[in-house]
């Protein structure tokens, strides 16, 4: 409770969500972990899930003096924060000149703002508690994608001039060489880190403050007043849910935000090749995804020798992949060409993982009192912003909670309702209602007798699906294929290993345990 115990890693969702693990989780000693809930408990507030939005949210209510409980399902920073590349940044991928039309300048302004303020209050905390997380200020660098236009980098410049951010436009793309004489976007003092080297300095100054942590200690029947976990109450006056996709107990969030799989690769290069700093592209506007996919880019210190370029991109819908005709494990090699492209200076691939992304219906994340409760409060909708969303989430609920003014809180606010994005919801929609069409689909296999060891697949029994996985031992675990969120079919994901749901992103481990929601139980056996 108040210090890591001695736990060993243990698989199936409680180190990291998939069969790859991140450069974060190699690199790490060992995962955080403290003991697993054995008691009732009280206390004023709990928070559920130990990523940046959770341990955010946790560090700055126990440093105003509230009692505070955080419970996580498995190893601190277990969820999406420890498959993310950390880029800590004000640039959105949405662009501030998108945010201008689906609200208005000011709006874009406070967004702006917020997310500045989140990388002071990263940079603050880092240094306060002497943190050692490898914490670095850098520019970033946005570069258009072939398939765009140069009028999207005049727009975002003049845009972000307005939001009163610190921009400048280059006439070439420092340090990358296939882009000499193509102009490119600056954003000054962003910054990286490590993150769950972060993620440790942060959870033990929570400590400090008198917070309480359990792990392994997966929170059920989430209500008004308080949850269930490892088969005891915890009761509590405030429940921040912190979980990325919120379950669907409450509001049904996942009808305004959409799930989508990001690849990541990483690689070494000698050191001083390369300036720390981020890079990003404005993402290829040839996709048929609404929400298009672009490249982004970063340094991080690896030994005395080399650093390690760490480039993710190749998006696509989760559970959707084949739609593209570009399977989830064949992402890579796509993704290592371009990165060759733009950085030839990299070795061999040394790190590959995937991560799932939420991007909301217009842009912004999802931050505050769950509608329709008054002591549930939410943190999802990162947009592929969740350094700074999730350090957002904490501000932000912390101000609520306390009863402090904060400018943030109307513009995240999940009861939003922005009509200016009909079109896109309605597309993304439609995207969902056609998975049911999986249901009268071919199986993806025609017999389980065809899994050869370490595959899975779909398979037709009658009216039935069934998802079947035959594990290194030859042993065959067979589960209902259908999400029991929405009843959506699921899919393989040969690279992770889980059964993901391409409705809404509910994801499942190869034992049918569920790891992301909105599905809050695990798959039906058979």
């Amino acid at each position: 409770m108040k210090t890591p115990d001695n736990t060993s890693e243990s698989e199936n969702g409680t180190i990291t969500s998939g069969e790859n693990l991140s450069y974060w989780f190699s690199s790490a000693i060992k995962p955080l972990a403290f003991q697993k809930l054995n008691q009732n408990s009280d206390t004023d507030i709990l928070v559920i899930r130990g990523g940046i939005a959770g341990l955010t949210t946790a560090y700055c209510l126990a440093k105003e003096g509230r009692k505070v409980i955080l419970v996580e399902d498995g190893c601190i920073g277990s969820g999406e924060t420890g498959r993310t590349t950390t880029h800590i940044t004000c640039a959105l991928d949405d662009h501030y000149f998108e945010l201008e039309k689906t609200f208005d300048e000011h709006t874009a302004q406070l967004v702006a703002n917020s997310h500045m303020a989140a990388i002071e209050w990263i940079a603050d905390t880092v240094k306060r508690h002497k943190i050692n997380c490898h914490f670095k200020r850098v520019d970033g660098y946005l570069f258009l994608d072939p398939s765009d236009t140069k009028g999207t980098l005049e727009k975002e410049y003049e845009a972000t001039k307005r939001a009163g951010l610190i921009t400048e436009m280059l006439n070439s793309v420092p340090s990358i060489a296939s882009e000499k004489g193509k102009r490119c976007l600056k954003f000054a003092d962003q910054a990286q880190f490590h993150v769950l080297l972060y993620l440790k300095g942060l959870a033990h100054a929570f400590i400090k403050f008198g917070g309480e942590i359990y792990t392994e200690t997966k929170a059920e029947n989430i209500s008004t007043a308080g949850a269930n976990a490892n088969g005891f109450k915890i009761k509590a006056n405030h429940i921040v849910v912190a979980t990325n996709t919120p379950g669907n107990d409450w509001l049904m969030m996942h009808t305004k935000q959409w799930p989508y799989r990001t690849y990541v690769i990483a690689a070494k290069v000698p050191k001083e090749k390369l300036p720390y700093a981020l890079w990003w592209d404005t993402g290829d506007h040839n996709s048929k995804w609404i929400v298009k996919p672009y490249h982004y880019v970063r340094l991080e210190e690896f030994d005395y020798k080399y650093d390690l370029l760490i480039a993710g991109g190749e998006d696509h819908r989760t559970g959707q992949a084949d739609d593209e005709n570009i399977k989830e494990e064949d992402r890579y090699a796509k993704l290592e060409k371009w990165t060759k492209k733009h950085f030839p200076a990299i070795g061999a691939i040394e790190f590959k993982w995937s991560g799932q992304v939420l991007e909301p219906v217009d842009s912004l994340a999802y931050i505050g009192r769950n509608p329709g409760e008054d002591n549930i409060y939410i943190i999802t909708g990162d947009s592929g912003n969740g350094m700074t969303h999730g350090t957002l989430g904490g501000m932000i609920i912390t101000d609520i909670i306390t009863g402090k003014e904060n400018p943030w809180i109307k513009i995240y606010d999940p009861s939003r309702i922005t009509l200016k994005t009909t079109v896109d919801y309605l597309h993304e929609v439609g995207n969902m209602l056609a998975q049911y069409g999986d249901w009268i689909s071919p199986e993806h296999i025609k017999k389980i007798d065809d899994l050869k060891l370490g595959e899975g697949g779909i398979v037709s029994f009658g009216l039935k699906k069934i998802a079947a996985y035959r594990d290194h031992q030859s042993k065959l675990h067979t589960f209902s294929a259908v999400c029991p969120h929405l009843n959506g079919i699921l899919q393989w994901n040969a690279d992770e290993k889980t059964f993901d749901c391409p409705m809404h992103g509910s994801r499942f481990t190869n034992e049918g345990k569920v790891i992301n929601g909105p599905a809050i139980s695990d798959l039906k056996k058979i």
